[in-house]
């Protein structure tokens, strides 16, 4: 059979998946840790481990399939310069606190928010404080770059020796881009960056062949094509996007939780609540909301977190025993405050935190959906989707159909499409039966905890 090679690269773990092309089904899947090397200039991806592992995956995929078509999607806040044939600096964690040592110098030349619908956030999450961190910092390894990669097309570049760009990951709260126009922003161009990007392509433009002595070493046929990839967060949306009507909303979780309000409004989007724009594969903004509630439910679920009992459910909303936000600093909308409890977490079972961490979530996400002015069904995609109480409370919580797809290869599948080009059909697939809403009541827990998030500034 006909296959596509999906390289799936999360902040947390990385995916090679080898995909039916006939029928996008999912015939096998391998998985590595994304490792994040301490030593050297900065913390950095080693990319180093993750494309030797890559090699050998396609080595064993390639024997149970004939792969015609290799597509990349990575996590956003994530590029790489490069010098000729190597990288002219390391690839930046964006979870390194070095960026934020220039934010007040950053301030003065990042664009409006009006402009570029990208939030002011901590770290190397703006791509744009990223660069001027790295020129600041390296000058003389900055200048012989020649190229701006995103992710994706780095991982598109070492695949096929070709350097392109395409649109999701620089309309990912880059500041680099101008989504309303569709164009760089005026911080791009007024800092040069622009002009190391190199052209920009569609998503699922075939950017070359893969090189010869990568298709010797693995074995793949000389002519498997190449795309350009695309951010993951699109990927999962992308199905939606080209059969459903709008307006719907995406909620695509792992570590970060992205919610998508396809047909939602740009007008309320408040960029000190983690909201922005993202740009679709069609270059279209898309009014989203960013938190990393993955992270924060590991937080507060504890070491040994158990699915919950209803009677554990019962008594954490009885009790009114919640986890207030944010447990990761500057993430989300509530992101200025300091996470607390409102008992001590040691006192609680394993179910019960895992209740409290599940009600938590499900709280940000509705705050989340109000914010971006969603509309319509919620599509919830990744490990949430599996999270019963999460989705039972959200089901309460916010009065639409919530529909759960924890079979959903989520950025997989989507990054699938990307082999069949722009008028590709997702398979036919029935919506499930909406999640029933959880029996307990939730209107004082809510509004007792929405209250107490209000309180805006707490650090």
């Amino acid at each position: 059979m006909d296959a596509v090679a999906v390289f799936d690269v999360g902040k947390t773990n990385a995916k090679l998946a080898l995909v039916d092309l006939a029928s996008l089904g999912v015939i096998a899947i391998r998985t590595t840790p994304n490792i994040v090397r301490r030593d050297g200039l900065y913390p950095h991806v080693d990319v180093d481990h993750l494309w030797r592992w890559l090699l050998d995956g396609l080595t064993e995929l390639g024997r149970r399939a004939r792969v015609s078509a290799i597509a990349t999607t990575t996590h956003g806040a994530c590029f790489a310069l490069t010098a000729g044939d190597d990288l002219a600096l390391p690839v930046l964690d964006y979870e390194f606190a070095g960026p934020s040592s220039i934010s007040e110098a950053y301030a003065k030349i990042r664009g409006a928010f009006t402009e570029t619908l990208s939030p002011d956030l901590p770290g190397g999450l703006n791509a744009g404080r990223q660069l001027l961190w790295l020129r600041q910092a390296f000058p003389g390894r900055f200048a012989v770059s020649d190229a701006l990669l995103p992710y994706p097309q780095y991982w598109a570049w070492r695949l096929s020796g070709t350097k392109a760009a395409e649109v999701t990951s620089f309309g990912a709260h880059t500041d680099l881009w101008n989504p309303r126009a569709a164009t760089f922003s005026g911080l791009a161009e007024t800092e040069g960056w622009a002009r190391l990007v190199p052209p920009m392509v569609k998503p699922w433009d075939t950017v070359g062949r893969l090189r010869e002595d990568v298709a010797r070493e693995t074995g793949l046929p000389a002519d498997c094509r190449v795309v350009a990839g695309i951010h993951d967060s699109n990927a999962s949306l992308l199905p939606h996007l080209l059969a459903r009507p709008l307006p719907f909303a995406v909620i695509s979780t792992g570590t970060w939780m992205i919610t998508f309000a396809a047909g939602g409004s740009l007008d309320r989007l408040d960029w000190a609540r983690g909201c922005l724009a993202n740009v679709d594969p069609f270059a279209r903004p898309v009014p989203s909301a960013m938190c990393m509630a993955g992270r924060e439910f590991e937080l507060i679920a504890g070491a040994a977190p158990a699915e919950p009992r209803s009677a554990e459910v019962a008594h954490v909303v009885a009790e009114r025993i919640m986890a207030l936000p944010a447990f990761v600093p500057d993430s989300g909308p509530f992101g200025r405050r300091r996470g607390n409890w409102s008992t001590d977490p040691a006192k609680l079972s394993g179910g019960e935190r895992s209740a409290v961490a599940s009600l938590y979530c499900a709280l940000i996400a509705a705050t989340c959906l109000r914010l971006t002015g969603a509309g319509g069904p919620i599509i919830v995609e990744g490990p949430f989707a599996r999270n019963r109480t999460f989705l039972a409370a959200l089901a309460r919580l916010v009065p639409r159909p919530v529909l759960a797809r924890p079979d959903a290869t989520g950025t997989i599948g989507g990054a699938a499409l990307l082999a069949l080009g722009p008028n590709a059909l997702p398979p036919r697939a029935d919506d499930p039966d909406p999640v029933v809403p959880i029996e307990v009541d939730l209107s004082v827990y809510a509004r007792d905890w929405e209250e107490r998030a209000a309180e805006w500034d707490c650090r």
